[in-house]
């Protein structure tokens, strides 16, 4: 990881683990005082490294059972406005994330939805409808075995 030193590894690693710490919680737990801890995480989140701090809400508590990974294959008019897919894509909030492939299908996305039949409304009213779409292949996931947001830092 170029450009980071030991203690600001440990400070991504803490906030991965819980950004609502204060400052003083980062800079006791890393072994740091708290101005020098501040300033590194000031400098980690203006060059980037940090991105965003949020809170990781549990979508089944807030009703979104259904949890769907969908394979979306282009045809040849479509590969040639990847970018109108990619805007339209954008806009949906069901879809959490949303990746380019290489291989056999064209993008792998992730669709979080009520239940399944909330899901086949947004098949047959949003995706399936972008121009472009040869194919989508749609897998449920039954369960969750691994999910995080913290890198292996």
């Amino acid at each position: 990881m170029t450009g980071l030193d030991p203690y600001e590894r440990k400070i991504l690693r803490e906030l991965q683990r819980d950004a609502s710490q204060t400052t003083a919680q980062v800079a006791e737990r890393v072994g740091l005082s708290a101005s020098p801890c501040w300033r590194r995480i000031d400098r980690l989140e203006r060059e980037g490294y940090i991105q965003r701090r949020v809170a990781i809400v549990d979508r089944e508590k807030v009703g979104l059972s259904a949890h769907v990974f969908a394979q979306v294959k282009l045809n040849a008019h479509g590969r040639a406005n990847l970018e109108v897919f990619a805007a339209k894509i954008r806009e949906y909030p069901e879809v959490m994330d949303c990746y380019v492939l290489l291989g056999s299908v064209d993008f792998m996305i992730r669709v979080v939805a009520e239940d399944i039949k909330a899901y086949e409304r947004f098949f047959f009213e949003k995706l399936s409808q972008l121009p472009g779409i040869q194919e989508v292949t749609s897998t449920v996931a039954l369960s969750e075995i691994k999910s995080t947001t913290a890198l292996p830092i």
